[in-house]
């Protein structure tokens, strides 16, 4: 479990760093003095739970709340305030919990028997998937490791077709452009059973579909800047800068489509 805790008084949030600490024994906590620092990390890490406090220079809590529900649709927000005035705001977003500072390892025992999304309950960005830029796939904070490396592009280009069952014969024409030996078919076999055996290791078997001679992504297993971008999500626009799975030849199709989204 990954707790934040955002709060522009360095004492306040140290000090309920400290409480989420005792509270949550287990979790790694991690803390921040402003917004922008927050979005920045949880861009990129998944987090449970964030402990936020309202009254912040620049971004207050719930502008901060909103953003980070944005790129964590399944993040339990908790606000820890010193202020009551915000409870009808809170309600409206749906938090998982409202505390008056100070608050104790008490008070966050209580919320965290409470959560909106209980911990474990969905294995929610087990794997996540970067295509803006170069492509890579992690699994929590490491790089996932596959045996091959044509099964890393192989997952690449399911992820492009966004769902789409793909045959055999497709993959096998755009990962060797139609130029592949008869002796090679093994290695294309050896690929698919890597991707369907790693996904397996880390929990995300179900990511993968697989019927008679297809394959394809389930869309929803996965957590994707693309298919955020899809989804109209802002943060993900934000994210695209002109490249996409840049090591790829094949993805300049793709390139193109969404840069001229871009400017619509």
């Amino acid at each position: 479990m990954r707790c934040m805790v955002v709060d522009d008084e360095r004492i306040s949030m140290e000090g309920e760093m400290n409480e989420v600490r005792k509270a949550v024994p287990d979790a790694e906590v991690v803390g921040f003095l402003n917004a922008a620092e927050a979005l920045s990390y949880a861009a990129k890490y998944p987090i449970d739970v964030a402990f936020l406090d309202i009254e912040m220079d620049t971004m207050n809590g719930i502008g901060l709340a909103e953003r980070l529900e944005e790129i964590q649709p399944r993040i339990n927000i908790i606000f820890a305030t010193g202020y009551d005035s915000y409870t009808k705001k809170a309600l409206d977003l749906h938090v998982s919990g409202y505390l008056l500072k100070p608050i104790s390892e008490e008070d966050i025992r209580n919320e965290m028997a409470h959560l909106r999304f209980p911990v474990g309950e969905v294995k929610q960005d087990a794997l996540r998937v970067r295509t803006f830029g170069n492509f890579e796939v992690f699994s929590g904070d490491k790089p996932v490791k596959f045996k091959y490396n044509k099964t890393k592009e192989m997952f690449a280009y399911l992820i492009d077709r966004r769902g789409a069952a793909c045959s055999n014969g497709e993959i096998i024409g755009i990962l060797w452009e139609d130029d592949m030996p008869e002796s090679k078919y093994s290695y294309f076999a050896n690929c698919k059973w890597d991707l369907a055996e790693t996904l397996q290791s880390l929990g995300a078997g179900d990511a993968l579909i697989k019927t008679r001679g297809r394959i394809g992504i389930a869309v929803d297993k996965v957590d994707c800047d693309f298919f955020r971008f899809l989804n109209g999500e802002k943060n993900a626009r934000q994210e695209y800068s002109g490249e996409y799975m840049s090591q790829f030849s094949w993805a300049e199709y793709t390139n193109g489509w969404l840069a001229q989204h871009m400017k619509e």
